[in-house]
C-alpha cells in the first residue's frame, strides 16, 4: 500500500465548515459542521508519523493520535473507531469541546509553518461515523458480577467509570440530582458548542448496557422519596465513587454585588438551557452584557448573549489575550460574533440604585512570573473607568460544596479548598470503600481529565473489589483446595 501520510508539506490544514459570524448569531446551533469520510481522510494524512508523537503525550488520556489518523487516511475507519474507544470512553465529546489548541494540536510538530492537523474533528468524526454505520456495540461483559458500585454524580467523571464498570460486569447504578444524565455536558456546555443529543445518545447506550440511573435524586443528611442519605448509598452497594464535580460559585465582594442584573456563570448558563431561559433576569435581550472572567465558562456566557440578542456584550479580564485561560479558538469565535474584549481590567464596584446600572473598573498591568508561572497583578493607581451594564455575568470558576456537611459525615475528610483527600495510590477517601475522582478531587479543570478520572479510578474500584473477593473465599490460612463452592 502506498504511504498516504505526511501530506502536510503539500495539503494545507482545513477546519470543519464554520457557519458565518452573522449566521450562527441567530440559533443555537452547533457553529461547525461535521467532517465528510472524505475530508477526515485527507486532514489525517497530513500526520507525519512522529516517532514521539507529542500529540499523545500531550493528551490526558494518551490517544494513540497518529495511529487513528493513520487508520483513518486509510480509510479503515471500523478499526480507527475500536483504537479511539480503546482510551477514551467519549471521542466525540472531547473532539468537540477539548482546547485542542492547548493540548494535541498545539503540540503537534508541523504547527509552526504547516499548521497542526485537526485532530479534534477528525476524532469527533470517527465515533460518529461508527454510530452511523452500527459500530458502537452495547456493552456486554464476559460475565456478570453480583457486586455493585454507586455512583454519586452523572457528569463525564461517574460516566466515564460507568462504562469501565459495565465492561468488568458490575452492577452499576448512577445518582443525580438533575433530570439526565451529562452533568455540566447538559447544563453548563450551550449547545453551539455541543450539541446535546450526542449526550442523549450516550445516556440511552448506557441504559441499554445495564447501567442504572436514579435522577432527580439528591444524597443529602434527610431522606425522602426524592434522596438517599450517603449512609444508605453505602449499604445499598459494595462500592462508591463520589464523582459530583464542583459548583459552588467563586465570589467577588464588592459594592453593589448584592444588585438585581449581578448573576453568576453557572446560574445563567443553566437558566439559558432550561424553561428559565425566557427569564427575564437571566435573558439578555435588549440588554448590555459584562461578563467577567477569562475562561471557557466566560467565553460560554458571552457568546450565549449574543444569541439572546443583547445590544452588546463585553468581555473584563484581568490579564492580557496572551494570558487568557481559555482556548483561543473560543475568543476567536466570540470576536468574530461581536464580543468586545477589554484585556488588563478588573471590575472596581457595581453601581445601580436596585437594578445595576453600570460597573466602576481600574486598569491593571501585568508584574514578575509566580510559582505557577502565571504573571502577578497589579492595580494601577487613577486608572478608573465606568461600563454601562443591564446585565452582569460573574464567571469567576468554580468551588467544591462542602460534601460532609450536606452528608451529616465527619469520616469524610477534606482539604482546606473542599476538596475530597484522597489516598493516592487506590484512589480511595478515608472511608473504606468510598472512591472519589474528577473536578471534587482535582478541582474545577477540563472535561478531558474528568473522563481521564472516571476511567483511572473505576480500574481502582475494581482492583478493591477483587481483592475484598478473594479475602472473602480464600481466608488467612485457607488454600483453594479447602474452599467449597456450591
Amino acid at each position: 500500500m502506498p504511504n498516504l501520510m505526511l501530506k502536510f508539506v503539500n495539503l494545507d490544514q482545513q477546519q470543519p465548515h464554520k457557519r458565518s459570524a452573522e449566521e450562527r448569531k441567530q440559533d443555537f446551533k452547533e457553529i461547525y459542521q461535521c467532517f465528510s469520510a472524505e475530508q477526515a481522510e485527507v486532514q489525517a494524512s497530513r500526520c507525519s508519523q512522529c516517532g514521539v508523537p507529542f500529540c499523545t503525550t500531550k493528551c490526558p488520556l494518551s490517544n494513540y493520535i497518529p495511529d487513528w489518523l493513520k487508520l483513518t487516511a486509510e480509510n479503515r475507519l471500523q478499526e480507527a473507531y475500536e483504537l479511539s474507544i480503546a482510551t477514551s470512553s467519549f471521542p466525540e465529546i472531547c473532539g468537540r469541546i477539548c482546547p485542542q489548541d492547548r493540548l494535541c494540536e498545539g503540540s503537534c510538530v508541523i504547527e509552526e509553518d504547516f499548521k497542526s492537523v485537526t485532530i479534534g474533528a477528525v476524532e469527533a468524526f470517527i465515533t460518529d461515523h461508527a454510530f452511523e454505520q452500527n459500530w458502537v456495540q452495547l456493552i456486554k461483559p464476559l460475565r456478570e458480577l453480583s457486586k455493585s458500585v454507586g455512583i454519586i454524580g452523572a457528569g463525564p467523571c461517574g460516566l466515564a467509570a460507568a462504562v469501565v464498570l459495565r465492561k468488568k460486569g458490575y452492577q452499576v447504578h448512577v445518582y443525580d440530582r438533575y433530570d439526565r444524565a451529562g452533568g455540566l455536558l447538559i447544563y453548563g456546555i450551550p449547545t453551539f458548542k455541543l450539541n446535546k443529543n450526542i449526550i442523549v445518545r450516550r445516556q440511552e447506550w448506557l441504559e441499554k448496557s445495564g447501567v442504572i440511573f436514579h435522577f432527580n435524586t439528591d444524597i443529602s443528611a434527610q431522606t425522602d422519596h426524592h434522596s438517599f442519605s450517603f449512609d444508605d448509598l453505602r449499604k445499598k452497594h459494595d462500592a462508591i465513587l463520589i464523582s459530583t464535580g464542583v459548583y459552588k460559585k467563586k465570589e467577588v465582594s464588592l459594592f453593589g454585588s448584592n444588585l438585581n442584573g449581578v448573576v453568576q456563570a453557572l446560574d445563567y448558563l443553566i437558566a439559558s438551557q432550561t424553561e428559565n431561559a425566557n427569564s427575564k433576569q437571566f435573558n439578555a435581550k435588549g440588554k448590555k452584557v459584562v461578563v467577567i472572567g477569562g475562561g471557557d465558562t466566560a467565553m460560554d456566557c458571552l457568546r450565549t448573549a449574543i444569541r439572546q440578542g443583547a445590544i452588546s456584550v463585553q468581555c473584563l479580564y484581568r490579564r492580557d489575550k496572551a494570558n487568557m485561560p481559555g482556548s483561543m479558538r473560543e475568543v476567536k469565535n466570540a470576536e468574530e460574533e461581536g464580543v468586545e474584549f477589554i484585556w488588563q481590567a478588573v471590575p472596581d464596584a457595581f453601581i445601580g440604585e436596585e437594578k445595576v446600572e453600570s460597573i466602576r473598573a481600574v486598569r491593571t498591568e501585568l508584574g514578575l512570573a509566580e510559582t505557577g508561572g502565571r504573571q502577578t497583578i497589579k492595580i494601577l493607581s487613577n486608572s478608573h473607568f465606568t461600563l454601562q451594564a443591564d446585565l452582569v455575568i460573574k464567571a469567576l470558576g468554580f468551588d467544591p460544596e462542602p460534601l460532609p456537611n450536606m452528608w451529616n459525615n465527619d469520616e469524610l475528610q477534606i482539604h482546606e479548598s473542599g476538596r475530597i483527600k484522597l489516598n493516592s495510590y487506590n484512589y480511595m477517601t478515608s472511608i473504606p470503600g468510598v472512591f472519589a475522582g474528577g473536578d471534587i478531587v482535582r478541582g474545577a479543570s477540563l472535561v478531558v481529565w474528568a473522563i481521564k478520572d472516571g476511567q483511572d479510578v473505576a480500574e481502582k474500584i475494581a482492583h478493591w473489589l477483587e481483592n475484598n473477593l478473594k479475602k472473602s473465599l480464600y481466608p488467612q490460612g485457607k488454600s483453594l483446595n479447602d474452599i467449597s463452592f456450591e
